[in-house]
């Protein structure tokens, strides 16, 4: 889960637009009224796609249009690849209108995040043959289009036989959850995490993860109409326990602690008041860490928690986890590899998804930009 980031980050921005300018810089170069050039190699084919591309940063129902896309001849490293489904996520909608940390050259596709069935391979590829399923390395790869070239090291290998939405939506919220689960705490069986934004894709991701490796989650969730029936649906992807913002302050918490140890990991996508009444509970020394921040607020860490708790506030991004990673992909592999087991045992699910088709895509994009959704829009081309 991700929300603008006004402080841009130049380096990252540097490196986004270094890995997608053989996607998109020479696309209009030489316009037609039908037909974007894209290229990624030299030369180019009358294969054409079609893409949702956008020339200029704004709301995105306005910006974003579906066009016909050249698709550029297969290099000797690159593999043509058929796009099966891609999300719309809220780091999409920030990069389209132009509030994301790291930001594309214009023009360009949207989308960060989805999997592709390999269709043809150049003569030096290694690592990937036709049929394969793969999803993005890096973000800024522009996943909503049917198809595409790509270099082959520019996308990893998935298993084929796991379900098409879960393989679409792999990348981003379930690889955020694994690593802030493995990467700040020692955590053991028994042991607990504290969460806002329970409902979310990361979330969701976070309770499946934690209950696998037999740890309690303390779930947090702002109040609704609809309450229970979201607490019963989070409890049985594994929840130990769903509990309303304003319960963070009140007898029913310290009840809870009663059969329920003090949460060593406080994970935070909200914000503002949340991410104070989380940091409370923490156990001495335990983390928090943000991964985003819903309620565009800033976030406020009590003087008390510092000196008396020796609490440890960090912050996380999946995004620059990979780029650290890029160098030795082993990591990155083994993360995929334990989630892809998790989802074939059927302890990890994807959240709920609409399918939507590309033509579609005006529809899905409003919906996903609207509060209190319950469901994650998926482009099927």
């Amino acid at each position: 889960m991700w929300v603008p980031l006004h402080a841009v980050c130049l380096r990252s921005q540097r490196v986004l637009r270094r890995s997608v300018a053989a996607a998109v810089s020479q696309c209009f170069r030489h316009r037609d009224a039908s037909v974007s050039h894209f290229s990624h190699s030299a030369g180019l084919s009358v294969q054409t796609c079609k893409a949702l591309v956008y020339r200029t940063h704004g709301d995105p129902s306005r910006v974003v249009q579906l066009e016909g896309v050249e698709l550029p001849s297969l290099g000797a490293k690159d593999v043509l690849v058929k796009v099966l489904a891609a999300p719309i996520n809220p780091s999409d909608i920030n990069m389209i209108q132009g509030t994301y940390a790291i930001l594309p050259d214009l023009p360009a596709v949207g989308g960060n995040e989805g999997v592709a069935q390999v269709v043809e391979v150049g003569s030096q590829v290694k690592s990937l043959k036709t049929g394969d399923w793969v999803i993005p390395k890096d973000a800024g790869l522009g996943t909503w289009r049917t198809q595409a070239v790509l270099p082959e090291e520019d996308v990893i290998s998935v298993p084929n036989d796991i379900p098409l939405v879960s393989a679409a939506t792999l990348g981003v919220n379930p690889c955020t959850a694994f690593r802030m689960l493995s990467d700040f705490e020692d955590l053991k069986p028994g042991d607990s995490v504290i969460q806002n934004a329970a409902n979310s894709g990361v979330g969701q991701a976070v309770i499946q993860i934690a209950a696998a490796r037999g740890i309690n989650t303390i779930n947090v969730i702002r109040d609704r109409p609809e309450f229970t029936e979201l607490s019963d649906k989070l409890k049985a992807i594994g929840a130990s326990h769903v509990i309303k913002e304003e319960a963070l302050r009140k007898h029913e918490i310290k009840e809870l602690f009663k059969t329920c140890p003090k949460p060593k990991l406080a994970l935070n996508g909200v914000g503002g008041k949340s991410a104070t009444e989380l940091l409370r509970h923490l156990q001495i020394g335990g983390s928090m860490v943000t991964y985003g921040g819903m309620s565009k607020q800033p976030v406020t860490v009590p003087v008390s928690a510092l000196i008396f708790k020796d609490v440890k506030v960090r912050g996380f991004w999946v995004t620059q986890w990979k780029r650290d990673h890029s160098h030795d992909g082993r990591a990155f592999r083994a993360m995929l590899d334990e989630l892809c087991s998790l989802i074939k045992q059927g302890k990890l699910t994807a959240p709920a998804c609409t399918e939507v088709g590309l033509q579609q895509y005006h529809a899905a994009l409003d919906t996903a930009m609207q509060p209190f959704i319950s469901t994650k829009q998926i482009l099927v081309m």
